[in-house]
Protein backbone atom coordinates (compact mmCIF):
# COMPACT_ATOMS: atom_id res chain seq x y z
CA UNK A 1 0.00 0.00 0.00
CA UNK A 2 1.72 3.49 -1.09
CA UNK A 3 1.13 6.05 1.51
CA UNK A 4 1.39 9.92 0.57
CA UNK A 5 2.61 12.57 2.95
CA UNK A 6 0.93 14.80 4.80
CA UNK A 7 -0.82 17.72 3.55
CA UNK A 8 -1.37 20.92 5.35
CA UNK A 9 -2.47 24.12 4.09
CA UNK A 10 -4.61 26.85 4.67
CA UNK A 11 -7.91 24.90 4.10
CA UNK A 12 -6.74 22.38 6.38
CA UNK A 13 -6.32 24.82 9.65
CA UNK A 14 -9.88 26.31 8.74
CA UNK A 15 -11.01 23.00 8.80
CA UNK A 16 -9.43 21.32 11.89
CA UNK A 17 -10.35 24.44 13.85
CA UNK A 18 -14.04 23.84 12.51
CA UNK A 19 -13.83 20.50 13.65
CA UNK A 20 -12.27 22.04 17.14
CA UNK A 21 -14.67 24.85 17.28
CA UNK A 22 -17.68 21.78 17.01
CA UNK A 23 -17.18 19.49 19.56
CA UNK A 24 -16.89 22.52 21.77
CA UNK A 25 -20.16 23.80 20.84
CA UNK A 26 -21.63 20.26 20.87
CA UNK A 27 -20.57 19.90 24.56
CA UNK A 28 -21.40 23.31 25.47
CA UNK A 29 -25.08 22.53 24.76
CA UNK A 30 -25.26 19.47 26.35
CA UNK A 31 -23.81 20.05 29.72
CA UNK A 32 -25.03 22.22 32.95
CA UNK A 33 -28.46 23.98 33.10
CA UNK A 34 -28.34 24.63 29.17
CA UNK A 35 -28.71 20.45 28.35
CA UNK A 36 -32.65 20.84 30.00
CA UNK A 37 -33.55 22.76 27.12
CA UNK A 38 -34.64 20.45 24.37
CA UNK A 39 -33.68 23.00 21.45
CA UNK A 40 -29.97 22.67 22.98
CA UNK A 41 -29.64 19.31 22.94
CA UNK A 42 -30.49 19.62 19.31
CA UNK A 43 -28.15 21.73 18.76
CA UNK A 44 -25.88 20.23 20.45
CA UNK A 45 -26.01 16.86 18.52
CA UNK A 46 -25.98 18.23 15.57
CA UNK A 47 -22.42 20.17 16.06
CA UNK A 48 -21.36 16.74 17.06
CA UNK A 49 -22.63 15.84 14.02
CA UNK A 50 -21.20 18.33 11.76
CA UNK A 51 -17.65 17.84 13.86
CA UNK A 52 -17.34 14.22 12.93
CA UNK A 53 -18.23 14.59 9.08
CA UNK A 54 -16.13 18.16 8.53
CA UNK A 55 -13.54 15.58 10.65
CA UNK A 56 -13.50 13.09 8.39
CA UNK A 57 -13.17 14.99 5.42
CA UNK A 58 -9.88 16.81 7.22
CA UNK A 59 -8.30 13.36 7.94
CA UNK A 60 -9.30 12.66 4.18
CA UNK A 61 -8.02 16.18 2.72
CA UNK A 62 -4.59 15.96 4.43
CA UNK A 63 -4.01 12.28 4.14
CA UNK A 64 -3.87 11.47 7.58
CA UNK A 65 -6.63 8.98 6.32
CA UNK A 66 -3.59 6.59 5.35
CA UNK A 67 -2.18 6.28 8.87
CA UNK A 68 -5.84 5.43 10.32
CA UNK A 69 -7.41 3.47 7.47
CA UNK A 70 -9.51 1.13 10.14
CA UNK A 71 -11.85 4.34 10.77
CA UNK A 72 -11.99 4.86 7.11
CA UNK A 73 -15.88 6.37 6.23
CA UNK A 74 -16.67 6.81 10.30
CA UNK A 75 -18.54 9.71 10.02
CA UNK A 76 -20.66 8.53 6.69
CA UNK A 77 -24.04 8.04 8.56
CA UNK A 78 -24.26 11.00 10.20
CA UNK A 79 -25.38 12.73 6.81
CA UNK A 80 -28.68 10.95 7.40
CA UNK A 81 -28.80 13.13 10.73
CA UNK A 82 -27.72 16.29 10.14
CA UNK A 83 -31.11 17.61 8.60
CA UNK A 84 -33.50 16.20 11.14
CA UNK A 85 -31.29 17.80 13.77
CA UNK A 86 -30.97 20.83 12.15
CA UNK A 87 -34.93 20.95 11.88
CA UNK A 88 -35.81 19.76 15.13
CA UNK A 89 -33.18 22.63 16.74
CA UNK A 90 -35.50 25.14 15.01
CA UNK A 91 -38.76 23.63 15.83
CA UNK A 92 -37.95 23.16 19.29
CA UNK A 93 -35.99 26.50 19.68
CA UNK A 94 -39.82 27.96 18.91
CA UNK A 95 -42.41 25.96 20.03
CA UNK A 96 -40.22 24.45 23.28
CA UNK A 97 -40.76 21.01 22.03
CA UNK A 98 -40.06 18.34 19.38
CA UNK A 99 -42.71 18.12 16.16
CA UNK A 100 -44.75 15.40 16.04
CA UNK A 101 -43.27 11.52 15.89
CA UNK A 102 -40.09 13.08 15.51
CA UNK A 103 -38.43 9.41 15.55
CA UNK A 104 -39.84 8.86 12.20
CA UNK A 105 -37.42 11.21 10.38
CA UNK A 106 -34.64 9.07 12.42
CA UNK A 107 -35.01 6.47 10.04
CA UNK A 108 -32.71 7.05 7.09
CA UNK A 109 -29.83 7.46 9.75
CA UNK A 110 -30.62 4.08 11.62
CA UNK A 111 -30.64 2.20 7.98
CA UNK A 112 -27.69 3.89 6.82
CA UNK A 113 -25.97 3.47 10.79
CA UNK A 114 -26.93 -0.80 9.76
CA UNK A 115 -25.51 -0.68 6.71
CA UNK A 116 -22.12 0.82 7.85
CA UNK A 117 -20.90 -2.53 9.51
CA UNK A 118 -20.81 -3.58 5.76
CA UNK A 119 -18.01 -1.27 5.53
CA UNK A 120 -16.16 -1.04 8.88
CA UNK A 121 -16.04 -4.79 9.12
CA UNK A 122 -13.58 -5.03 6.38
CA UNK A 123 -10.04 -5.83 5.76
CA UNK A 124 -7.32 -3.06 5.60
CA UNK A 125 -6.79 -3.66 2.10
CA UNK A 126 -10.67 -2.75 1.29
CA UNK A 127 -10.43 0.64 3.00
CA UNK A 128 -7.55 1.33 1.48
CA UNK A 129 -9.22 0.86 -1.70
CA UNK A 130 -12.01 3.18 -0.64
CA UNK A 131 -9.97 5.50 0.38
CA UNK A 132 -8.01 5.83 -2.77
CA UNK A 133 -10.66 5.51 -5.04
CA UNK A 134 -12.29 8.71 -3.24
CA UNK A 135 -9.65 10.88 -2.66
CA UNK A 136 -6.75 9.52 -4.98
CA UNK A 137 -8.03 7.67 -8.21
CA UNK A 138 -4.61 7.94 -9.71
CA UNK A 139 -3.36 5.44 -6.98
CA UNK A 140 -3.48 1.51 -7.79
CA UNK A 141 -5.83 -0.45 -6.24
CA UNK A 142 -4.75 -3.46 -4.39
CA UNK A 143 -6.59 -7.35 -4.08
CA UNK A 144 -8.67 -7.42 -1.29
CA UNK A 145 -10.79 -9.88 -0.56
CA UNK A 146 -14.62 -8.93 1.47
CA UNK A 147 -15.38 -10.11 4.93
CA UNK A 148 -18.82 -9.74 3.96
CA UNK A 149 -21.00 -8.22 1.26
CA UNK A 150 -20.34 -4.29 1.28
CA UNK A 151 -23.98 -2.40 1.05
CA UNK A 152 -26.72 -4.13 0.97
CA UNK A 153 -28.98 -1.57 0.74
CA UNK A 154 -27.46 -1.48 -3.21
CA UNK A 155 -27.75 2.77 -2.21
CA UNK A 156 -24.36 3.94 -1.25
CA UNK A 157 -23.27 5.22 -4.78
CA UNK A 158 -26.25 7.91 -4.66
CA UNK A 159 -24.81 9.18 -0.70
CA UNK A 160 -23.80 12.65 -1.98
CA UNK A 161 -27.08 12.30 -4.36
CA UNK A 162 -29.40 11.45 -0.62
CA UNK A 163 -27.36 13.61 1.30
CA UNK A 164 -28.20 16.59 -0.78
CA UNK A 165 -31.92 15.91 -0.49
CA UNK A 166 -31.78 15.54 2.67
CA UNK A 167 -30.48 18.80 3.46
CA UNK A 168 -32.59 20.29 0.77
CA UNK A 169 -35.82 18.85 2.78
CA UNK A 170 -35.05 19.47 6.20
CA UNK A 171 -33.79 23.36 5.37
CA UNK A 172 -36.93 24.26 3.77
CA UNK A 173 -38.92 22.91 6.87
CA UNK A 174 -37.18 24.95 8.62
CA UNK A 175 -37.55 28.07 7.00
CA UNK A 176 -41.39 27.26 6.53
CA UNK A 177 -41.41 26.78 10.21
CA UNK A 178 -39.95 30.25 10.94
CA UNK A 179 -42.40 31.76 8.49
CA UNK A 180 -45.44 29.67 10.22
CA UNK A 181 -44.26 31.59 13.31
CA UNK A 182 -43.69 34.61 12.09
CA UNK A 183 -47.71 34.15 10.15
CA UNK A 184 -48.77 33.37 13.86
CA UNK A 185 -47.35 36.26 15.56
CA UNK A 186 -45.32 33.94 18.42
CA UNK A 187 -43.28 36.18 20.19
CA UNK A 188 -39.67 34.88 19.47
CA UNK A 189 -37.59 37.83 19.02
CA UNK A 190 -34.38 34.95 17.92
CA UNK A 191 -36.12 34.15 14.70
CA UNK A 192 -33.83 36.22 12.81
CA UNK A 193 -30.70 34.21 14.01
CA UNK A 194 -32.78 31.32 13.13
CA UNK A 195 -33.68 32.58 9.90
CA UNK A 196 -29.72 32.97 9.22
CA UNK A 197 -28.97 29.48 10.59
CA UNK A 198 -31.49 28.27 8.22
CA UNK A 199 -30.26 29.73 5.35
CA UNK A 200 -26.72 29.11 5.88
CA UNK A 201 -27.94 25.36 6.15
CA UNK A 202 -30.07 25.87 3.09
CA UNK A 203 -26.76 26.54 1.09
CA UNK A 204 -25.32 23.34 1.57
CA UNK A 205 -27.35 21.33 -0.85
CA UNK A 206 -26.84 24.27 -3.52
CA UNK A 207 -22.88 23.88 -2.60
CA UNK A 208 -23.27 20.40 -3.29
CA UNK A 209 -24.74 20.72 -6.19
CA UNK A 210 -22.27 23.29 -7.57
CA UNK A 211 -18.87 21.58 -6.42
CA UNK A 212 -19.16 18.07 -7.02
CA UNK A 213 -19.36 18.38 -10.85
CA UNK A 214 -16.47 20.01 -10.39
CA UNK A 215 -14.10 17.57 -8.70
CA UNK A 216 -13.68 13.74 -9.80
CA UNK A 217 -14.78 11.57 -7.14
CA UNK A 218 -14.89 13.46 -3.45
CA UNK A 219 -11.68 15.36 -3.94
CA UNK A 220 -13.94 18.69 -3.84
CA UNK A 221 -15.09 18.19 -0.16
CA UNK A 222 -12.79 19.92 1.55
CA UNK A 223 -14.38 23.18 -0.16
CA UNK A 224 -17.56 21.88 1.39
CA UNK A 225 -15.87 21.16 4.91
CA UNK A 226 -14.65 24.99 4.51
CA UNK A 227 -18.15 26.13 4.30
CA UNK A 228 -19.46 24.30 7.15
CA UNK A 229 -16.50 25.21 9.53
CA UNK A 230 -17.53 29.10 8.39
CA UNK A 231 -21.37 28.03 9.47
CA UNK A 232 -20.07 26.46 12.75
CA UNK A 233 -17.60 30.14 13.51
CA UNK A 234 -21.04 32.13 13.01
CA UNK A 235 -23.34 29.91 15.43
CA UNK A 236 -20.19 30.59 18.03
CA UNK A 237 -20.60 34.12 17.30
CA UNK A 238 -24.21 34.07 18.04
CA UNK A 239 -23.76 32.14 21.21
CA UNK A 240 -21.39 34.57 22.54
CA UNK A 241 -23.34 37.54 21.03
CA UNK A 242 -25.44 36.78 24.16
CA UNK A 243 -26.27 33.79 26.69
CA UNK A 244 -30.14 34.58 25.47
CA UNK A 245 -29.06 32.98 21.88
CA UNK A 246 -29.31 29.23 23.85
CA UNK A 247 -32.54 29.85 26.04
CA UNK A 248 -35.32 27.56 26.38
CA UNK A 249 -37.81 30.54 26.22
CA UNK A 250 -37.83 33.61 24.36
CA UNK A 251 -37.11 37.11 25.71
CA UNK A 252 -38.97 40.03 25.42
CA UNK A 253 -38.06 43.16 22.96
CA UNK A 254 -39.32 46.29 22.14
CA UNK A 255 -39.73 45.21 18.74
CA UNK A 256 -42.00 42.37 19.67
CA UNK A 257 -44.46 44.53 20.17
CA UNK A 258 -47.11 45.02 17.47
CA UNK A 259 -49.88 46.70 18.42
CA UNK A 260 -50.66 49.49 21.64
CA UNK A 261 -46.63 49.65 22.33
CA UNK A 262 -45.58 49.91 25.80
CA UNK A 263 -44.18 53.04 26.83
CA UNK A 264 -41.22 53.66 26.03
CA UNK A 265 -37.66 53.97 27.15
CA UNK A 266 -35.97 57.18 26.95
CA UNK A 267 -33.33 56.67 24.71
CA UNK A 268 -29.91 56.57 26.43
CA UNK A 269 -26.54 55.37 25.85
CA UNK A 270 -26.01 51.66 27.90
CA UNK A 271 -25.00 52.49 31.23
CA UNK A 272 -24.79 56.14 31.30
CA UNK A 273 -25.86 57.62 34.84
CA UNK A 274 -25.93 53.64 36.36
CA UNK A 275 -25.41 52.72 39.64
CA UNK A 276 -24.96 49.08 38.31
CA UNK A 277 -21.86 48.45 36.75
CA UNK A 278 -21.34 46.50 33.56
CA UNK A 279 -20.22 43.15 35.12
CA UNK A 280 -22.87 43.50 37.48
CA UNK A 281 -25.82 44.11 35.52
CA UNK A 282 -23.96 40.70 33.15
CA UNK A 283 -23.62 38.84 36.48
CA UNK A 284 -27.74 39.34 37.32
CA UNK A 285 -28.73 38.79 33.73
CA UNK A 286 -27.27 36.03 33.58
CA UNK A 287 -28.93 34.99 37.18
CA UNK A 288 -32.09 35.71 35.62
CA UNK A 289 -31.92 33.83 32.44
CA UNK A 290 -30.72 30.76 34.68
CA UNK A 291 -33.43 31.60 36.99
CA UNK A 292 -36.00 31.63 33.88
CA UNK A 293 -34.67 28.31 32.47
CA UNK A 294 -34.79 26.36 35.26
CA UNK A 295 -37.80 27.80 37.30
CA UNK A 296 -39.48 29.89 34.82
CA UNK A 297 -40.88 32.03 37.83
CA UNK A 298 -43.12 34.38 35.40
CA UNK A 299 -45.91 31.56 35.55
CA UNK A 300 -46.47 31.88 39.31
CA UNK A 301 -49.09 34.25 39.70
CA UNK A 302 -47.87 36.06 42.31
CA UNK A 303 -44.81 37.23 41.43
CA UNK A 304 -43.52 40.50 41.92
CA UNK A 305 -40.53 42.65 41.13
CA UNK A 306 -39.19 42.53 44.91
CA UNK A 307 -39.66 38.61 44.91
CA UNK A 308 -37.89 38.53 41.72
CA UNK A 309 -34.91 40.84 42.60
CA UNK A 310 -34.65 38.51 45.80
CA UNK A 311 -34.22 35.24 43.61
CA UNK A 312 -31.72 36.47 42.11
CA UNK A 313 -29.73 38.22 44.52
CA UNK A 314 -29.99 42.39 43.32
CA UNK A 315 -32.35 44.57 45.29
CA UNK A 316 -35.71 45.75 43.14
CA UNK A 317 -34.56 48.86 42.25
CA UNK A 318 -31.45 47.52 40.34
CA UNK A 319 -33.76 44.82 38.75
CA UNK A 320 -35.89 47.78 37.68
CA UNK A 321 -32.93 49.39 36.09
CA UNK A 322 -31.86 46.38 34.39
CA UNK A 323 -34.99 45.51 33.02
CA UNK A 324 -35.32 49.21 31.60
CA UNK A 325 -31.76 49.79 30.81
CA UNK A 326 -31.09 46.52 29.12
CA UNK A 327 -34.42 44.94 27.63
CA UNK A 328 -36.08 48.54 27.61
CA UNK A 329 -39.12 47.06 29.68
CA UNK A 330 -40.73 47.92 32.68
CA UNK A 331 -40.85 44.66 34.60
CA UNK A 332 -44.92 44.35 34.41
CA UNK A 333 -44.13 44.60 30.55
CA UNK A 334 -41.19 41.53 30.97
CA UNK A 335 -43.38 40.08 33.01
CA UNK A 336 -46.66 39.81 30.43
CA UNK A 337 -44.24 39.13 27.46
CA UNK A 338 -43.38 35.72 29.10
CA UNK A 339 -46.97 34.67 30.33
CA UNK A 340 -48.16 35.74 26.59
CA UNK A 341 -45.42 33.60 25.11
CA UNK A 342 -46.14 30.80 27.19
CA UNK A 343 -49.60 30.67 26.71
CA UNK A 344 -49.02 30.87 22.35
CA UNK A 345 -46.83 27.88 22.99
CA UNK A 346 -50.05 25.94 25.03
CA UNK A 347 -52.83 27.17 22.25
CA UNK A 348 -50.25 25.62 19.66
CA UNK A 349 -49.94 22.76 21.45
CA UNK A 350 -51.92 19.67 20.59
CA UNK A 351 -52.01 18.38 23.99
CA UNK A 352 -53.14 21.59 25.52
CA UNK A 353 -55.01 23.67 22.37
CA UNK A 354 -58.37 22.13 23.70
CA UNK A 355 -57.77 23.87 27.06
CA UNK A 356 -60.58 26.74 27.91
CA UNK A 357 -58.99 30.05 27.51
CA UNK A 358 -59.36 30.69 31.48
CA UNK A 359 -57.33 27.38 31.89
CA UNK A 360 -54.91 28.94 30.08
CA UNK A 361 -54.63 32.31 31.80
CA UNK A 362 -54.43 30.76 35.21
CA UNK A 363 -51.76 28.48 33.94
CA UNK A 364 -49.66 31.14 33.03
CA UNK A 365 -49.95 32.86 36.16
CA UNK A 366 -52.92 35.54 35.83
CA UNK A 367 -55.66 35.55 37.96
CA UNK A 368 -58.27 37.21 35.87
CA UNK A 369 -58.82 35.98 32.44
CA UNK A 370 -59.65 39.99 31.69
CA UNK A 371 -56.27 40.46 32.12
CA UNK A 372 -55.15 38.13 30.27
CA UNK A 373 -56.93 39.26 27.20
CA UNK A 374 -56.23 42.73 27.46
CA UNK A 375 -52.34 41.67 27.61
CA UNK A 376 -52.97 39.30 25.03
CA UNK A 377 -54.55 41.59 22.57
CA UNK A 378 -51.70 44.33 23.42
CA UNK A 379 -48.68 42.23 22.66
CA UNK A 380 -50.31 40.08 19.63
CA UNK A 381 -52.88 41.84 18.20
CA UNK A 382 -55.18 39.29 18.72
CA UNK A 383 -57.49 37.78 20.86
CA UNK A 384 -56.79 34.43 22.43
CA UNK A 385 -59.44 32.77 20.40
CA UNK A 386 -58.35 34.30 17.56
CA UNK A 387 -54.73 33.13 17.59
CA UNK A 388 -56.49 29.42 18.63
CA UNK A 389 -58.05 30.50 15.31
CA UNK A 390 -55.56 31.12 13.09
CA UNK A 391 -53.44 28.25 14.15
CA UNK A 392 -56.82 25.58 13.21
CA UNK A 393 -56.79 26.96 10.05
CA UNK A 394 -53.06 27.03 8.90
CA UNK A 395 -53.13 23.49 10.06
CA UNK A 396 -56.34 22.49 8.53
CA UNK A 397 -54.82 23.83 5.07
Amino acid sequence: MKVLPIHLDLFALIILLGVAQGIFLGIFFLTGERVRSVANRCLGLFNLALAAIVGEIFLNYTNYTFRVLWIGDFAEPFNFVLGPLFFFYVFSRIWQRLPRRWYLHLIPFAIWLVNAITWFYQPIEFKYNSYIDSQHPDLQPIHADLYIEEDFTGLRHLINEMTLLSCLIYAVLALITIRRANRLNVLYPGLSSLRLLSWLFALVPILIVIIKPQFYRDVGDFLLATYVSLTIYTTSYLVMRGSNFFRSQPEPEPSAIETEPLPLVEPKRKYEKSSLSEELEEAVLARLNRLIDAEKPYLESDLSLPKLAERVNTSPHHLSQLLNDRLGVTFFDWLATYRIAEAQRLLNDTSTANLKIDEIAERVGYNSTSAFHTAFKRLTGQTPAQFRNQITTSRST
